[in-house]
């Protein structure tokens, strides 16, 4: 069974941002070797769980992302997972980062997905996901996943715009990095779930939240 956004918020995780269907976080770990020592950990966490996340190792940081594949969503096994890796960082003497992290998606506007979704599923060579005919993924999971969002037909019109999925506490810092680099916020009428923004020239963007998502 996935848990709702209100669900994970009252599991009272530290140091974890929920971006919509999975966990993330960035530990900071100032080197490689520190990294790795940790990915080791977790790997062997997560063999005694029987439930894995993905990891990036990069110098001087690690990215942990936790979902439940079979489920569709987040579940208790990723709730107990992301204690599992709190617990470790911590008792290396690491700091867990959420407002470093995000998930990309790119949304194409379009009043007729049926017709333009193969056609994407077969350039990118990605996949559809079961019970869902409104998105195509990278079987990697290393691409970013593309949604395709109905619209009218009326031109001109934006076809393609970027989904930026971020903790609720970066919404805020993020918008006001926005306005101040030129932007403008087009549209907040769907705050906390969602919010529209524009660059100077007018192509749009939206920030998202799990926020008022059921």
């Amino acid at each position: 069974m996935t848990l709702t956004g209100d669900q994970i918020e009252n599991e009272g995780l530290t140091g974890w941002a929920n971006l919509g269907g999975s966990l993330r976080t960035r530990v900071r770990t100032g080197s490689f070797v520190a990294g790795l020592a940790l990915v080791d950990a977790v790997g062997a966490a997560a063999e005694e769980q029987g439930h894995h996340p993905d990891v990036d190792l990069r110098y001087p940081h690690v990215d942990i992302t936790l979902t439940s594949h079979d489920a569709g969503g987040l579940t208790e096994r990723d709730v107990r997972l992301a204690r599992t890796v709190t617990a470790l960082a911590a008792g290396s003497g690491l700091e867990l980062d959420p407002g470093a992290v995000s998930r990309l998606e790119l949304a194409l506007d379009t009043p007729d997905r049926a017709a333009v979704l193969p056609f994407w599923r077969a350039l990118l060579g990605y996949q559809g996901q079961p019970g869902s005919d409104d998105e195509v993924r990278d079987p990697a999971g290393a691409l970013p996943p593309v949604w395709f969002q109905e619209s009218g037909s009326e031109e001109p019109r934006q076809r393609w715009h970027p989904d930026v999925w971020i903790d609720p506490t970066q919404v805020q810092p993020r918008i006001d990095a926005a306005l101040a680099a030129g932007g403008t916020l087009v549209d907040a009428e769907q705050a906390p779930s969602f919010w529209v923004l524009a660059d100077p020239e007018g192509n749009r963007a939206c920030l998202c939240t799990w926020q008022d998502r059921g």
